[in-house]
């Protein structure tokens, strides 16, 4: 393959001709980009790409991105001069600024709010930010020069200060240049990433007293010591470790040399040894090489065979969709791709939905590439993000494993695109702008890099708009539809929950087969995997007495019970509430708690088998950095029998030893008002199936083998389509059904779809406003549009809802013509005093 490198190309500022203007990006949402003249002093240093601090306003200062350099002097306003440059080398290349110019147009935001999702905080410095004292670099500040010895001082005293505070300390408004080096140096953080519980990573050093690098000294104390001969082992203990290991931190010393931490306090106030606290790098990489210990099987080999032959054939294309059942092996495939990457040169982007994804692959993929591989997402603090952000600018890290925000780092020589799970929704960002799918936007920075990139969707429940896409010919189609080493796929077994009945009427959460199947399972040490995609212990509890059922006070949903925390939460606007224990209506104290979350389910485990080991998987359980992690690792120890969980516990994760899956109420994935609602419904539960069986496990019989994996669920309606495809593990004939109903009804693949979003705190000033708008479009678009109607939810965070739904037909041209209708009608119902005040969201291809 040919070099992608991709150098920006920079202007000669040396022109003599007219002024130089430069076009900035700031992270604000404005309709459009604004122009700064460029002073003749920064011509020299000013380069498309790099953060120059301008003014917008009379006192609102920015870090901006320079988009382009140009010589057109804006006709109607007066340009105000860039103030500095910021950085000396660009901080984004030529690609990123194309992406976010083509997510900006897609998505129908700005090119601000692009900016201000794609960069880490500490390159999206404004004149609100607070500049905080890193406590960890002491107070010795010679190394700094004179602007950043006043303002480091100041911090020292005062902890903390905001941007005009600095301006005053300098007596100058330039002082983004200083704030730029101190960060840099690590002497101040910015307030964001302190927001994101930052604490430095330092680890505490044990070295030896200078006194004792003489020799003589040292064995002068060794051969006189008298008492303390635990301290003595421990000392002993610590000179051996320096001869092999050089520094030795104070963790590995006390475990290596069974000391206690009082021992060494000891030998620290008799001042032999000394403790120092050092930072060290957040990101600890591998060594670099390539590894890989495995060879593809038979249906492997052939599938990467046409993988590479649709993305690098003679009638190659550009992105290629790997359809592989549950277990086939699709990871085995990308490795031996990332693998040639890699010996190229290039760099490769490996895209996952979940960040619970990212912990188990990460694993196996450090296992064959070591330190050519590094992680990014949204729970690494902000100073993480900048380390990674800056080892993938320099080329230094080659392969990165992400969820959607990964599509935003510089990379420099992209030649490879992989993005797993393709149909997870995900991918698509919801709040707040831009709500941009990561998979249709890593399609298109693949498209950036030239030719030779290409990318590889890869999915068991592919969607129907990539199936359709793979179909007629626009993306290349491999399948691979058995799994590996030939395993079948489990049997999936309905129980009719009608059949049972319950004392109070309420639904089945463990149903007598699946108790017995549980009891079956961990009778042979191995493991359950449980589904509900319900948390909190009670999603609703209602009056017996007079149905009342308590509300959020600023959404129109129900409030769900949490027993651990003992509170009630709306878990739209995360508003929490104490618990309610007489009705607000009628009086009464008798409340029945209806429906179960996974908190419940947690609970009733537990008192079903109380010798089994149980674990729950939700939002609330694993909220740190290394949650999942931990969680993941120690059901992979078989140190949790059940695992009951959300979404989370279904999203391509590879467990050996799980031999029942259950899914708890199918009913309620099959009652959404969503056109996908079918298909989502059968890729959740075909995902869920699919931890079922991954490895073989089965009893050998007369009449043969008989597998013993398998899946139950839960339903009070066995007949319905979509179960009876998911039990037959037919994708091919869901997709067929969908498509039918798809192409009669006017959805997705054979439409591209914009929902518009209308939010206020007056109902009737709402109603309106989304009646008024709606009324101006269907002139040149009634044919296309539903509603305005309300939603099912019709008030969130105090906010009245009202929306629209645009089905427009897929030529480029009626598609970008309607969006910038739609801009000039919110512009023009903004106009109106009225409805000034009323929020418009456009969500392009809404999920």
């Amino acid at each position: 393959m040919a070099d992608t490198t991709h150098d920006i190309i920079f202007p000669d500022t040396h022109s003599p001709a007219a002024s130089w203007y430069a076009e900035v990006i700031i992270p604000a949402a404005l309709p459009k980009n604004y122009t700064w003249s460029v002073p003749a002093r920064l011509l020299d240093t000013i380069r498309p790409g790099c953060r120059v601090e301008v003014n917008l306003g009379k006192t609102k200062k920015y870090a901006g991105v320079v988009k382009r350099l140009h010589q057109e002097k804006p006709e109607l306003f007066e340009t105000k001069d860039v103030l500095n440059v910021l950085d000396a080398d660009p901080v984004v290349f030529e690609e990123q600024l194309k992406l976010w110019e083509w997510i900006a147009t897609y998505y129908m935001c700005s090119e601000g709010e692009v900016m201000a999702a794609a960069l880490p905080a500490h390159f999206k410095l404004s004149s609100e930010t607070i500049i905080v004292f890193n406590e960890e670099y002491g107070d010795d500040f010679s190394a700094l020069d004179h602007d950043e010895y006043i303002v480091a001082e100041a911090l020292l005293i005062k902890k903390e200060l905001g941007l005009t505070e600095v301006q005053q300390l300098l007596d100058s408004s330039h002082v983004y240049p200083v704030i730029n080096r101190l960060i840099q140096k690590k002497c101040c953080y910015v307030w964001e990433a302190l927001k994101q519980t930052y604490t430095p990573k330092k680890e505490t050093y044990v070295l030896l007293n200078p006194v004792y690098d003489n020799e003589e000294q040292l064995a002068d104390l060794l051969n006189n010591w008298s008492k303390a001969p635990k301290q003595m082992e421990l000392l002993l203990s610590y000179l051996h470790f320096m001869k092999t290991d050089g520094e030795v931190t104070k963790a590995a010393l006390l475990k290596k040399s069974g000391a206690s931490d009082a021992q060494l306090k000891a030998l620290v106030e008799k001042k032999i040894l000394w403790t120092e606290k050092r930072v060290i790098d957040r990101l600890q990489f591998l060594p670099k090489n390539v590894q890989i210990d495995f060879e593809l099987s038979a249906p492997q080999q052939k599938a990467l065979d046409e993988v590479k032959a649709h993305l690098f054939g003679e009638k190659s294309k550009p992105v290629c969709l790997l359809h592989g059942v549950t277990s086939s092996g699709k990871t085995n495939i990308y490795i031996k791709l990332i693998e040639e990457y890699i010996r190229q040169g290039k760099q490769v982007l490996y895209m996952l939905p979940e960040i619970a994804l990212t912990s188990q692959i990460i694993r196996r993929l450090q296992k064959h590439f070591g330190g050519y591989i590094g992680i990014y997402h949204s729970k690494f603090s902000q100073n993480e993000r900048v380390e990674i952000w800056n080892k993938v600018k320099t080329g230094e890290l080659r392969v990165i494993l992400g969820a959607r925000s990964s599509v935003f780092l510089p990379y420099q020589q992209l030649g490879l695109v992989i993005c797993d799970e393709e149909h997870d929704s995900s991918f698509k960002q919801q709040e707040p702008a831009p709500r941009y799918n990561g998979r249709d936007a890593a399609i298109y920075l693949a498209s950036l890099f030239g030719n030779h990139t290409r990318t590889l969707l890869g999915s068991g429940t592919p969607s129907v708009e990539s199936y359709y896409n793979a179909s007629t010919g626009k993306y290349g189609l491999v399948e691979l539809l058995e799994r590996y080493g030939g395993l079948q796929l489990p049997p999936i077994e309905l129980v009719d929950t009608r059949k049972i009945m319950q004392k109070d009427r309420s639904k089945v959460m463990l149903s007598p087969p699946l108790v017995d199947a549980v009891n079956e399972v961990i009778g042979r040490n191995k493991q359950v995997i449980l589904f509900q995609n319900r948390r909190g212990y009670s999603p609703y509890q209602v009056c017996s007495v007079c149905n009342w059922i308590p509300q959020c006070k600023y959404c129109d949903v129900s409030l769900t019970f949490h027993k651990l925390t003992n509170r009630l939460v709306c878990h739209y606007c995360g508003t929490t509430y104490p618990p309610i224990h007489t009705c607000a209506a009628c009086g009464s104290d008798k409340f029945l708690q209806r429906n179960f979350g996974t908190e419940k389910i947690e609970e009733q485990l537990q008192e079903t088998f109380p010798n089994a080991k149980v674990a729950r998987m939700d939002i609330d359980t694993v909220k740190g950095k290394n949650a999942h992690d931990v969680l993941i690792q120690q059901f992979e120890q078989q140190r949790i029998d059940i695992l009951v969980g959300t979404q989370m516990v279904v999203k391509g994760l590879d467990f050996d030893n799980v031999d029942l899956v259950g899914i708890l109420d199918a009913d309620g994935l099959l009652h959404f008002a969503d056109f996908r609602v079918n298909e989502r419904a059968f890729q959740l539960m075909e995902q869920v199936s699919g931890r079922a069986g991954r490895k073989p496990s089965f009893v050998e019989t007369e009449e043969g083998k008989i597998h013993l994996a398998k899946v139950l669920v839960q339903t009070s309606q066995p007949s319905h389509p979509v179960l009876q495809f998911v039990q037959q593990h037919d994708y091919k004939k869901m997709y067929a059904e969908e498509l039918k109903k798809r192409k009669e009804f006017f959805y997705p693949p054979f439409t591209r779809i914009i929902h518009i979003q209308f939010k206020h705190k007056i109902k009737e000033v709402v109603e309106r406003a989304a009646h008024t708008y709606a009324d101006a479009l269907k002139i040149k678009y009634g044919n296309y549009i539903m509603g305005p109607a309300e939603p099912v939810i019709g008030r969130i965070r105090n906010q009245h809802l009202m929306e629209l739904l645009l089905k427009l037909p897929r030529d480029g041209k009626t598609i970008s013509q309607c969006k910038k209708d739609l801009l000039e009608q919110v512009a023009i119902l903004h106009q109106h005093k009225s409805y000034r005040s009323v929020t418009v969201v456009a969500d392009v291809d809404a999920v």
